[in-house]
């Protein structure tokens, strides 16, 4: 009966912290730019770019990554997609001089969408 109990507690144990790390897994992802993009008013050189995100409920902070330096932190609204994406993929809005602001991110192989709110993405490109 003793060694039960403890298989069940080690069992138990193995499934959450599993479960925890699977967690971590899944809010990465990475983005490759194919072109210069203003991000949280910084503009970003074409690229290849590592994102992650943090934060319960549809409202997310996503921080994106060059190598192991923060390039940018921004709030986001996570929101669910029909189907998984079949690629990273992103989405910008030109503004009014030329350039484009960051306003999605699409991480690969997640039902998942990262979307910026319009008004920053393009008050951050008017004020460039």
């Amino acid at each position: 009966m003793k060694m039960s109990k403890v298989s069940s507690l080690l069992l138990g144990g193995a499934l959450l912290f599993s479960s925890a790390a699977l967690a971590g897994v899944n809010n990465k992802g990475k983005l490759t730019l194919a072109e210069k993009i203003v991000v949280a008013g910084k503009p970003l050189d074409p690229g290849n770019y590592n994102v992650e995100w943090s934060g319960s409920g549809p409202t997310v902070q996503v921080t994106l990554l060059q190598g192991k330096q923060t390039v940018a932190t921004l709030p986001a609204h996570l929101t669910e997609e029909a189907g998984a994406n079949p690629q990273d993929a992103y989405s910008t809005t030109a503004g009014p001089d030329g350039s484009k602001a960051l306003t999605a991110i699409y991480p690969s192989g997640k039902r998942i969408a990262l979307e910026f709110e319009q008004t920053g993405a393009q008050a951050a490109t008017q004020s460039n």
